[in-house]
């Protein structure tokens, strides 16, 4: 048998699936042939079986860097439901369990080591490998290495040693998340020059993407749960830790099973959050992006951003998070001037280097873009990455085009209160001189008196928030945050001021919600005409069983398989083997009780 049908025997016969996707078969037979690979797969799109089939086919143990406990645990629960001999060390061990990890290493009783990046660049994790026939290394979320990045992890940096100490041994790195110039920070950094590169697609067509105006996101963000995901499985990301806390008790309070996540909890309470809602169905977890990387639950059907994340790739990888079983999900955020505001502030008031401002303020603009954009979101996402696509019919933007209007003269007039005012105050001060309105402040800075007072009074302040908000994202105005969020004109802004060019704007973003469809319909389930009682009798013998194991629902059998199952009703084991995601060991061990439920519901 040849290495590519060794492999294709694994996929079926422990993985449970026909055939390989994409480029998963490409990839597999260069990984297994000893050859180093950079793969950008997206979330979703199958990159643990890129490295896990290579491991099995190869001689040896296969060392697998992952940057979170949770991600970690995860892996090892499922692997080991397959029949794989995969274990992990990190902090959740004892000493005894560790050594014993380790012996089982040595001795290569195991097909797979999970492994921080901290512990790896030991002294004794580096000499433990060394004595140990490792089959190759995978280095998962490598977007962690690229310093300009969302995830940076410093530990990453060292992982250039591996190619260092072993260099017969190959490596292969893999992320979701990298535009051109991190993945060329990727290969550097990780000594990859001599590595094929793996690009797959970035789409995710069963996310569907909407962006609101941001007026009461609170009341904005429940009337988008219930109205297209009551009793769903969700993430909620906000900012700050506050935020969090404040959005997930007001949930509650409306109902909705809400649970906080962020790094300044404990860490029993952080543990026990994120174990209720990877074990639990409906729990929504409202979290910074410390919830991140180790979130692996394929049944997500939303995330939603109550906050601007800082760039298209955080953006892509949060919102990635959802759907990850292929079935439909929704990625909605609420956007508005406040955020471009405060992102701007955390860029210039970081420590970091002016080098590292101005490519933070690049992807910040870039982000800003896709927010502004009045094509289709999908499009523009892809571009990003360097990526052509068609209109996807899936998205905001194309299922409710958004107006455009000549904002020229409100142009104008924006940014000469801004000049006539001194450059020194933020959005309220502005929209009340431009609407006439008298205040104390106004008064005591004779602003009642300005050339500009009252010019703007026939429109609202909504609309003029959405002017200004546009106006900085389009380069015309910026924030100067050593005045406390006043805004004040760009170079850009004088064509303007002179008459010499026009504005075109996009219409409030929330004038109208998308056409009442549901996320989970906004594409075709692939269970088809799938039996709804025997589906929930399905999960409810998962969870039956996930609860006697102590593991996640998905670890024991993904929605999708079970939606198979709903959908055909095998009669006997045979029949049930032919459905993706069942391989030999889970039809061993759950193959007669699955046909028992299917029986029962039949009568």
């Amino acid at each position: 048998m040849t290495v590519s049908d060794r492999a294709l025997d694994i996929l079926r016969t422990t993985f449970g699936h026909a055939e390989f996707r994409g480029p998963q078969r490409e990839i597999v037979d260069h990984v297994s042939a000893g050859g180093d690979a950079l793969v950008l797969m997206p979330t979703g799109g199958g990159k643990s079986l890129c490295y896990q089939i290579p491991a099995l086919v190869r001689r040896g143990v296969a060392v697998v860097v992952s940057p979170l406990i949770a991600l970690m645990q995860d892996q090892v629960a499922a692997l080991t439901q397959l029949g794989v001999r995969a274990a992990f060390l990190n902090s959740t061990l004892d000493m005894e369990q560790a050594r014993a990890v380790e012996s089982a290493f040595s001795r290569g009783q195991l097909d797979l080591l999970y492994v921080a990046p901290e512990r790896l660049t030991t002294p004794r994790c580096l000499d433990l490998i060394d004595r140990a026939q490792v089959a190759l290394f995978a280095i998962d979320e490598a977007h962690c290495v690229s310093q300009w990045g969302h995830d940076f992890r410093p530990e990453y940096l060292q992982l250039s040693l591996l190619h260092e100490k072993f260099p017969s041994v190959p490596r292969i790195a893999l992320t979701a998340t990298a535009d051109p110039q991190t993945r060329e920070e990727i290969i550097q950094r990780l000594a990859l020059g001599e590595a094929r590169v793996f690009v797959s697609s970035f789409d995710r067509p069963n996310i569907r993407y909407t962006i609101v105006d941001k007026a009461d996101a609170r009341t904005q963000l429940l009337r988008f749960i219930r109205g297209e995901h009551d009793g769903d499985a969700g993430i909620v990301y906000c900012l700050s830790r506050r935020k969090v806390d404040e959005t997930a008790h007001w949930l509650q309070g409306q109902g909705i099973a809400a649970l906080p996540y962020h790094a300044g909890m404990d860490a029993a309470s952080r543990n026990e959050h994120q174990a209720r809602f990877q074990r639990e169905d409906g729990i929504v977890v409202v979290a910074t992006i410390a919830f991140g990387m180790g979130i692996d639950k394929p049944d997500v059907r939303f995330v939603a951003h109550l906050d601007l994340p800082k760039s298209v790739e955080g953006y892509y990888q949060e919102t990635g998070r959802a759907g990850r079983d292929g079935l439909p999900a929704n990625a909605w955020m609420a956007y508005g001037l406040g955020d471009v505001v405060q992102q701007r502030r955390m860029i210039e008031g970081s420590d970091a280097g002016e080098a590292y401002k101005r490519v933070a303020s690049a992807k910040l603009d870039a982000l800003l873009a896709l927010c502004e954009s009045v094509q289709c979101r999908r499009v523009q996402l892809l571009a990003y990455f360097g990526e052509p696509a068609e209109p996807c019919g899936n998205c905001d933007t194309c299922l409710e085009p958004p107006q455009t209007w000549d904002a020229t003269e409100a142009a104008r007039k924006a940014l000469s209160t801004i000049y006539r005012t001194g450059q020194r105050f933020g959005v309220v001060h502005l929209i009340d001189v431009l609407r006439g309105r008298t205040s104390e402040r106004l008064l005591r800075w004779d602003h009642h008196r300005l050339t500009v007072f009252g010019i703007g009074a026939d429109t609202d302040d909504t609309q003029w928030r959405n002017v200004f908000r546009q106006l900085v994202a389009l380069g015309y105005a910026e924030v100067d945050h050593e005045a406390y969020g006043a805004l004040r004109l760009t170079e850009s802004a004088r064509p303007i001021l002179r008459g010499e060019q026009q504005v075109q704007m996009r219409r409030s973003l929330e004038t109208k919600a998308p056409k009442k469809v549901r996320g989970r319909s906004a594409a075709p389930a692939p269970a088809g005409a799938a039996d709804e009682d025997l589906l929930a009798r399905l999960k409810a013998w998962r969870l039956e069983e996930a609860r006697r194991q102590a593991v996640p629902a998905y670890v024991i059998l993904h929605d999708a398989t079970l939606a198979a199952i709903a959908q055909s009703a095998p009669a006997d084991l045979a029949g049930l083997s032919e459905i993706s995601g069942i391989g030999q060991k889970r039809l061993e061990r759950y193959g007669e009780a699955v046909l028992d439920v299917v029986r029962s519901a039949r009568g």
